[in-house]
């Protein structure tokens, strides 16, 4: 009798797990792609710095501007550029 309630708690565990991840699958592939995004933006800033510094353009290399850049692509990029000329 114990090895049965032993393998059905083991069962329920399993289940339970499992709909547990189902339920976090959605937001956690959100943050894995906006995280994938932000880091992809803060590679594209420094390469911009990086060739910028040829003729003066320079953007700040911080999490924020890689958000944006990550987001935004090539529209975030000029959105910033337009921002610190303006600012």
């Amino acid at each position: 009798m114990i090895t049965l309630a032993i393998v059905l708690l083991v069962a329920v565990g399993f289940l339970l797990i499992s709909l547990l991840f189902k339920l976090l699958k959605a937001p956690l592939k959100f943050i894995f792609k906006f995280l994938l995004h932000a880091l992809l933006g803060y590679v594209a800033l420094f390469v911009i710095n990086f060739f910028g510094a040829w003729i003066g353009i320079s953007l700040g290399l911080n999490w924020i501007n890689a958000a944006i850049v990550g987001v935004f692509g090539i529209p975030g990029v000029i959105l910033l550029l337009l921002l610190q000329f303006f600012l």
